[in-house]
């Protein structure tokens, strides 16, 4: 029988004291340098508050959840045939995949700090629009199209 993975419990952060903030600094960082990480993060932050004049933390959620995918598509093989069959993305992964997305499009933009390209695309998630979200509808579009392979899920 396969071993099983332990999985690795994360503090909360120091300001918000929330796992999810902790997480998404994690993310940020890039070799090892959490503090510079933080000080995006906690930056975009305040920078979303100056903005939208709400709580940073619903702001932040509403964003993740905005950006993660309900649908997505896996590759199966059956008899020589490689299939996109649909499948549900379960909470876990659905977390991963908008922190993820989340970060990538703030890494796309260009001509600015990083702290004001996340704190942008955050408002822009948490409003439905901009690019993690544009992701998550190509996604989902991705899994409606191949809807016809669904009985290839197991």
């Amino acid at each position: 029988m396969p071993k099983k993975i332990k999985k690795h419990i994360i503090q909360p952060d120091p300001v918000y004291d929330n796992i999810t903030v902790a997480r998404f600094i994690n993310r940020i960082m890039e070799r090892g340098k959490k503090n510079a990480a933080r000080k995006i993060v906690y930056s975009a932050f305040d920078i979303i508050k100056e903005k939208t004049k709400k709580d940073v933390l619903e702001v932040f959620d509403l964003a993740l959840r905005n950006a993660g995918p309900v649908l997505e598509v896996k590759s199966k093989r059956v008899g020589g045939a490689t299939y996109q069959v649909p499948r549900e993305v379960k909470g876990e992964r659905r977390m991963t995949l908008a922190i993820r997305w989340l970060i990538q499009a703030s890494r796309a933009k260009k001509g600015k700090p990083m702290k004001e390209k996340l704190a942008q695309e955050l408002i822009d998630a948490s409003n439905n629009t901009g690019s993690a979200v544009k992701k998550k509808e190509n996604t989902h579009r991705m899994a409606e199209a191949n809807r016809a392979f669904a009985h290839f899920a197991r």
